[in-house]
């Protein structure tokens, strides 16, 4: 196993992780507010609504660390942060539409505030708006790590699709959902960034292996919200199982399960979600199978696999906010 070694004990918040990067993305959230402008009055109130609730802004310091760790930041890395966050707020918006979503973490849509015709529309804007950032500067090596990503996660989405409708997905399908859907975008941050500071390609190649580890290590641990407690509540949040989504600890019990035993549970997940009392049943039989704790050590293994990458590389501010970062995103409680 993999010891990460920092100089400092404990789980650090984010604005500790992001203390090197720190002015870097004070400019970059300047700069991207300003490319987010246009002629049109009612485009801009929804560049506006966007920008507002941007959330912990984990990729651009993804991207700014990654730079930093693999050579120096610079104003490539302004634009590959941009590229990055605009095609990424591009799939979000599109998937709200297709999920007939009305809220994305804890705020209004766009297609809940503005319908269904203009979300699409703003979702087109974003990625023409991303793709021209690329190619106003000529970023052609940016441009073609982002498309493969946004290429590999609607093939993600698609497999997870058909798979869904048997609710009977093996282990190894899984890893290719979770690494398409999730680790992918996580993965084009981090090669993005190395790219943006004029690293060669073995070590582009190295830093999206690192991202694709930490995404998975990232998947893993949201699949484990649906068994942790709220501490509201005492119950366990059974999101996941509601919405039918088939999540490493249930999949480990499938495994586990006879003939009959499987159908039960399969019938539990597709027809019986908002059945309380089977639910719990269901969580129940998950922990007595060793789902959680198998889940909980793969996650664990994928993040040691990132911080073993990461020690490949000079000690650095940098290298040390990554190495936070990474417990961050496996540690965090939401």
């Amino acid at each position: 196993m993999i010891l990460l070694q920092t100089k400092s004990h404990g789980l650090k918040s984010l604005n500790e992780i992001k203390a090197p990067i720190a002015a870097n993305i004070e400019e970059f959230e300047e700069r991207f507010r300003l490319s987010m402008k246009s002629k049109v009055p009612l485009l801009d109130q929804v560049m506006r609504y966007i920008i507002r609730r941007k959330g912990k802004q984990m990729r651009p310091m993804f991207v700014f660390l990654a730079a930093g760790i693999s050579g120096e930041i610079s104003d490539s890395t302004y634009r590959a942060a941009s590229l990055i966050e605009l095609l990424h707020t591009a799939t979000l918006v599109h998937d709200d539409v297709v999920d007939d979503s009305n809220l994305r973490r804890g705020f209004f849509s766009i297609n809940a505030l503005w319908k269904n015709k203009i979300a699409v529309l703003v979702g087109d804007y974003l990625l023409s708006k991303g793709l021209l950032v690329a190619l106003e500067k000529d970023e052609f090596r940016l441009l073609k790590i982002v498309s493969n990503a946004v290429r590999e996660m609607s093939e993600g989405e698609l497999l997870q699709i058909e798979k869904a409708r048997r609710l009977d997905i093996r282990e190894e399908i899984y890893f290719e959902i979770i690494r398409k859907k999730t680790a992918t975008m996580i993965a084009s941050c981090c090669a993005c960034g190395a790219a943006s500071a004029g690293a060669d390609d073995d070590t582009v190649s190295k830093m999206w292996e690192f991202g694709e580890k930490v995404g998975i290590a990232f998947q893993i641990k949201d699949d484990l919200f649906d068994y942790d407690r709220s501490s509201e509540t005492g119950k366990p949040h059974a999101i996941d199982i509601k919405d039918q989504k088939m999540t490493l600890p249930l999949i480990y019990l499938l495994n586990q399960a006879d003939f009959f035993e499987k159908r039960k549970i399969i019938s539990t997940v597709k027809n019986h979600g908002n059945d309380t009392r089977r639910v719990n049943e269901l969580i129940r039989l998950v922990g007595e199978s060793g789902g959680i704790e198998y889940a909980r050590k793969m996650m664990t293994d994928y993040r040691n696999q990132a911080l073993a990458i990461l020690q490949t590389f000079p000690d650095s501010p940098y290298r040390e906010s990554l190495e936070q970062l990474v417990i961050f995103s496996t540690d965090r409680r939401s």
